[in-house]
């Protein structure tokens, strides 16, 4: 009762300011983090206070379940809405509360850009906006930028690196017939501007482009230049991927962003579209994981400001939405103070722009049905056996690996969506030298990437109790929302036995220890984790290793003894490190002569 009386307190005392309101439970756990523009009417939405104080019924189930839970208030006072819709994106991010929707995919996309500026210009891929006032771009390629940038240089005779016209004479390139030699005067400016043009036509007409790459395929086949053949076909491959067939009929060059959400209970697929002058150049989808249903305006909302993140993109458009939601006055003025430039925000009802969106809608539709809600089953007996906020779908795993202390490493792998997501695995090279160390710089390093890269569902160690309440202790520190398990062999006589058929696998929580069946599929799919993560650890360390011997014996060669190049490492960390170093510091730790010697060495090198 004294807690209702409190939080009661903290809701009638709420300012009629802009700000961010954070839920919390009887633990202190963050459940969900909100933004206002006026902190007093939005927090009151939630409430009814007669007779007492209950969730107001007018809200959606995971809201109303999220309100069960609440035992606590805490806001901060910010100056606008525009400033709590910043600080809302960043803290849910990095704390991943329990009841608001997390998106991972906030990657920018790459443009091909040229500058048109210069006498012999040369197409270039970036993500960020290019300074210069003769700059076009062209995108942004969700897949296929880099083919595309490849195949012009294939196709087209152009300068084919930066440092060519600086050179004053022809090159290689002249002679295998990729480059007229512009940097010997072999070319006039108005003549390469034609294959300049040529280049920007394969951009804009990916349909002349694949046929005439296909061409040069067949040439190479012909030709027995199989591996050259084989390199082009797969980019035809990547290239035609990115294509989304469109049969409607835009008369202008108009450019817009387009968004469309499909939705089941558990999953929904955000698809973004980019058209360009009428075209639509190419797209991609946001897998995105539900708990208790959709909340579309929330879904909107939270896409479209995580897509275009905190820069200015190199092409500012207008963005089209397949739904109509209520926060889009908020978020354009968000783009427009963000981008300098007007950026409206349209749920078009009737003609071409409608049909754009529904275009965008059926293909979200199609990829959501490919998803199938794929087998949740060892997810959903994980989460009831080991007593987890979420089902694990998004899972980093953890393992560190060493020999004698000697190129400690550490190793993130990531299982989502059914697959190991090889392209968010971390590799991390550590200056600790024990386990214990080495598994708490591995994860505190991890954290201090949340805002970056935000937390999974779930965290799996590879080690035991020990390492367990460490990690515990790490994401309390930092108030992550978080559920974190360990997986390691039983003791037997007090001794971990990893001899095969000796010991069982036992799964750890903070508050129990299980003992499963080696046919049990929650415990294989843990293994399946582990092992993932042991593997990349452990060819990490091989690869740093070799490279340490290779160093090592270098400096062996030249009468520096074992001992003392071990008395390096562990004062100055890296060899890398020692490279920059000045004979005096490296003196401080030896002496003279060692330290001239160690300056020779990489001086030969370089």
């Amino acid at each position: 009762m004294q807690e209702i009386n409190e939080l009661l307190h903290v809701i009638k005392s709420l300012p009629q300011s802009a700000g961010i309101y954070q839920y919390l439970d009887k633990n202190g756990k963050l459940l969900y983090v909100g933004k206002a523009k006026e902190l007093s009417k939005r927090v009151k939405s939630y409430w009814r206070f007669t007779p007492t104080l209950k969730p107001n019924p007018n809200q959606s189930l995971r809201i109303l379940k999220m309100l069960d839970e609440v035992v606590s208030l805490e806001y901060i006072v910010v100056s606008s809405e525009h400033d709590a819709l910043i600080l809302e994106n960043s803290l849910i991010k990095q704390l991943n509360p329990k009841y608001n929707i997390l998106l991972r995919d906030d990657k920018t996309y790459p443009y091909i850009y040229i500058d048109e500026s210069e006498d012999y210009p040369r197409f270039e891929i970036t993500r960020r906006v290019i300074k210069g006032r003769d700059i076009k771009y062209f995108g942004p390629y969700s897949i296929g930028a880099r083919d595309i940038y490849d195949s012009i240089y294939e196709l087209c005779q152009l300068v084919q690196k930066k440092s060519c016209l600086k050179g004053k004479k022809a090159c290689l390139y002249q002679q295998i017939e990729k480059c007229l030699a512009p940097c010997e005067g072999s070319i006039s400016v108005e003549e390469y501007k034609k294959i300049v043009a040529k280049g920007v036509s394969y951009i804009q007409n990916k349909k002349t482009l694949l046929k005439d790459i296909e061409q040069k395929m067949l040439f190479y086949a012909q030709n027995e230049r199989f591996e050259e053949a084989a390199t082009l076909r797969d980019r035809i491959i990547r290239i035609q991927k990115s294509e989304i067939k469109s049969s409607i009929d835009v008369m202008s060059s108009e450019n817009y962003d387009i968004f469309a959400l499909a939705h089941s209970e558990k999953k929904a697929v955000m698809m973004q579209m980019f058209m360009r002058d009428g075209k639509i150049i190419s797209s991609s989808s946001t897998n995105i994981n539900l708990l208790y249903g959709a909340d579309v305006n929330e879904l909107y909302s939270r896409s479209i400001v995580n897509f275009y993140g905190n820069e200015k993109p190199p092409i500012v458009v207008d963005v089209l939405c397949y739904d109509n939601f209520d926060e889009k006055g908020v978020i354009s003025e968000h783009l427009t103070n963000l981008f300098g430039k007007k950026v409206k925000i349209i749920s078009p009802q009737k003609g071409v722009k409608r049909e754009l969106t529904q275009l965008a809608f059926s293909n979200a539709k199609e990829l959501l049905i490919k998803k199938k809600e794929q087998s949740q089953e060892v997810g959903e007996a994980l989460k009831e056996l080991c007593s987890l906020q979420r089902v694990p779908l998004r899972v980093e795993t953890f393992d560190n690996s060493h020999m004698g202390g000697t190129a400690p490493v550490g190793a993130m792998v990531v299982y989502d969506d059914n697959r190991f997501e090889k392209e968010s695995y971390r590799l991390y090279h550590l200056k600790a030298l024990d386990e214990y160390a080495q598994m708490r710089e591995t994860l505190t390093r991890r954290v201090e990437s949340f805002e970056k890269n935000p937390p999974p569902d779930l965290w799996v160690l590879d080690g035991g109790r020990t390492l367990l309440l460490l990690a515990q202790s790490i994401i309390e520190s930092c108030g992550v929302n978080l559920d974190v398990i360990a997986i390691s062999k039983e003791k037997i006589d007090a001794k971990s036995h990893r001899a095969k058929g000796r010991a069982n696998d036992e799964i750890h929580t903070i508050n129990d220890s299980f003992k499963l069946q080696p046919s049990d599929k929650r415990l294989q799919f843990v293994q399946l984790l582990r092992d993932e993560a042991h593997r990349s650890a452990i060819g990490f360390h091989k690869k740093s290793k070799l490279k340490l011997d290779k160093q090592s014996k270098l400096l062996h060669v030249k009468g520096v003894s074992e001992a003392k190049v071990k008395k390096l490492l562990l004062h100055f960390g890296t060899f890398e490190a020692l490279k920059k170093l000045s004979v005096e510091e490296i003196a401080e730790v030896l002496n003279m002569s060692d330290a001239l010697k160690i300056k020779e060495v990489y001086s030969d090198r370089d």
